[in-house]
C-alpha cells in the first residue's frame, strides 16, 4: 500500500466526515483467515471523489448507497468512491488473512499446549483487519461484533457481552481514530476487579496464568493507584468504560494504548522471580499507557508528526506518577542513569533529528525519525518546560486542552497555545540554528541535550 501524504490525509478530512463504523468479523473460517464485513456511515462536505482503504486477502463485494463498486477497481490497498451524497454508506465484505508479524489481526499459537489466541494492532496496518479511512483525524465510534470459536474469551474497546455461544457484542464506542481499534481473542486466562466504579481485568495465555496470578495484586493496586492520580491531575475521569490489560504473545511493542483494552508484551508476565528493577519497568509502562488514555486517545493528534508529542507526554507522566503512587519511587533515577541511553544513542547518530518539526510528508517518512529522541528528549524536554511554566500551570494547559479537544485532534500549536493562556508566559526564544536542528523544531520547547532510553527491550517501543 502507498503510504498516505499529508496532502491526502488533509484533503480526505475536509471533504468527508465519518459518522460511525460498524464492524463484524467472524474467526471460525480457519487458521489462515478471517471473514470481516464493515459498513462506514460518512458525510460529504463538497461531493468530490475520496477513496476507502482496504487491504483484503480477497474483496468479495462493495456497496456504496446500495450500489455495487466494481471490486477490480482496489488497487494497492485503496478503492475509490465515486459520486457521494451528502450522505453515504460503504458496505464492504471481504477475507482477510491472519497476520504473523506482530500487525493487523495476528494469530499465534503457544508452543506450549497449542492453543490459538488472536489480537489486534491496528497503528497503520487497520485495512488489514476492517475497510476503513485509515488516518488519525477521522474519529468516528464503533460498533463491532465478533464470531469466535466458543471456548474463546473476547475483549475489545467496549465491553464485550456473549449473546449467544461464540458471537460477541462489543458496545458502542467514542469516537477513536482507526489505529486505537482492537480485538483480543482466544482462551484467555482472565482475571477481574474493580476501582472507583471502573471495572479492570487483566488477561493471559493459559500457559502463563499462574505466574500473572502471583503478580495481579500488585498489577491491580499499580493500575488503580494510577487511575486516582491521573483524575487528580487532569479533572477528567477515565472516559472509556471498562479497562482491559491483555498480555498478548508475539507481541513487536512494549504496550499499545487502545481505549479500554491496551496490549502488552507477555514478556511482562514474570515467568521467574523479578528483580525491583523489572517491576518498577512494567509499573511505568502500565502508567504510560494509562497516561494515554487521555492524552493521545481522548485527544488524538491530527497527524502522524504529532505522535513524538503523544509519546513524549507519556513517558513524561508515566515516570512522574510511577514515582509518586507505587511503590517504585526510585524510577526517575533509573530514566536518568539507564533509559536516557537510549535516547543519547539516537541524538549522536547522523540520523539525529529535531524531537518536532519534521515536516514529515507521509506516515511512513513520520514514523522514520521515530526513536528514542521521541520518546526520551521529549519527555525530558516536557521535564524542562514544566520546570519553566511551574507546574500547576503546565498541568493547567494540559487539563484546558483535554476539555477543549475532547474526542478529537488536536496539534502541537492548540497544546502551547493552552500553556501560554495559563500561564501568561510566552514561548522561550531560542537560537534559530539550536532550534531547527538541535533542539525541538518550531514547537519553541526549552533547549537541552537531553537523550534517552532504558534497559526493557530497547528494541521494542511502548506506544
Amino acid at each position: 500500500m502507498p503510504s498516505l501524504t499529508v496532502n491526502e490525509a488533509r484533503t480526505r478530512a475536509t471533504s468527508i466526515a465519518v459518522t460511525s463504523y460498524d464492524v463484524q468479523l467472524d474467526l471460525t473460517r480457519g487458521d489462515q483467515a478471517f471473514h470481516s464485513r464493515t459498513t462506514i456511515e460518512f458525510r460529504s462536505r463538497d461531493h468530490q471523489d475520496s477513496f476507502l482503504d482496504v487491504a483484503p486477502a480477497e474483496l468479495h463485494s462493495v456497496r456504496l448507497n446500495k450500489r455495487p463498486v466494481d471490486v477490480t477497481e482496489l488497487h494497492d490497498g485503496r478503492l475509490h468512491l465515486r459520486d457521494l451524497a451528502d450522505e453515504n454508506v460503504v458496505e464492504v465484505d471481504a477475507l482477510m488473512a491472519y497476520s504473523h508479524d506482530g500487525e493487523g489481526l495476528h494469530r499465534a499459537v503457544d508452543p506450549e499446549d497449542g492453543q490459538a489466541y488472536v489480537y489486534a494492532m491496528a497503528f497503520l496496518p487497520a485495512p488489514r483487519i476492517f475497510a476503513c479511512f485509515d488516518q488519525p483525524d477521522l474519529k468516528a465510534p464503533y460498533r463491532v461484533t465478533v464470531r469466535a470459536p466458543e471456548q474463546c474469551t473476547v475483549l475489545g474497546n467496549g465491553a464485550a457481552t456473549q449473546v449467544q455461544p461464540g458471537v460477541w457484542s462489543l458496545a458502542e464506542t467514542k469516537p477513536l481514530s482507526t489505529y486505537f481499534v482492537t480485538l483480543v481473542a482466544g482462551p484467555y486466562h482472565s482475571l477481574r476487579a474493580e476501582h472507583d466504579g471502573i471495572p479492570l481485568g487483566l488477561h493471559c495465555r493459559q500457559s502463563l496464568a499462574p505466574h500473572l496470578d502471583k503478580d495481579a495484586e500488585e498489577l491491580f493496586s499499580v493500575t488503580a493507584a494510577c487511575f486516582d492520580e491521573y483524575h487528580r491531575l487532569f479533572g477528567i475521569r477515565y472516559p472509556f468504560g471498562e479497562y482491559h490489560q491483555a498480555f498478548v504473545p508475539e507481541f513487536n511493542a512494549g504496550a499499545m494504548e487502545n481505549p479500554g483494552c491496551v496490549t502488552f508484551s507477555d514478556d511482562l508476565v514474570f515467568k521467574a522471580p523479578a528483580t525491583d528493577n523489572l517491576r518498577a519497568t512494567r509499573a511505568m509502562v502500565v502508567a504510560h499507557e494509562m497516561a494515554h488514555q487521555w492524552f493521545g486517545d481522548l485527544v488524538t493528534m491530527q497527524w502522524w508528526d504529532d505522535l513524538w508529542l503523544n509519546e513524549s507526554f507519556a513517558e513524561y507522566m508515566g515516570y512522574r506518577v510511577t514515582s509518586e503512587v507505587t511503590p517504585f519511587t526510585d524510577v526517575r533515577a533509573e530514566f536518568a542513569l539507564s533509559r536516557k541511553a537510549w535516547g543519547m544513542a539516537a541524538d549522536q547518530r547522523t540520523s539525529t533529528h529535531p524531537v518536532a518539526g519534521n515536516g514529515a510528508r507521509d506516515a511512513k517518512e513520520a514514523l522514520t525519525n521515530f526513536d528514542g529522541i521521541s520518546y526520551t528528549k521529549g519527555a525530558a524536554s516536557l521535564r524542562q518546560l514544566n520546570a519553566y511554566l511551574g507546574d500547576e500551570a503546565f498541568l493547567a494547559g494540559v487539563v484546558d486542552h483535554l476539555h477543549r479537544h475532547s474526542y478529537g485532534n488536536a496539534t502541537l500549536t492548540d497544546l502551547v497555545q493552552s500553556w501560554e493562556q495559563a500561564s501568561g508566559k510566552g514561548r522561550p526564544r531560542m537560537g534559530r540554528r539550536v532550534a531547527a536542528h538541535r533542539g525541538v523544531g518550531h514547537a519553541g520547547l526549552p533547549h537541552r541535550r537531553c537523550r534517552a532510553r532504558g534497559h526493557y527491550a530497547p528494541q521494542r517501543i511502548a506506544h
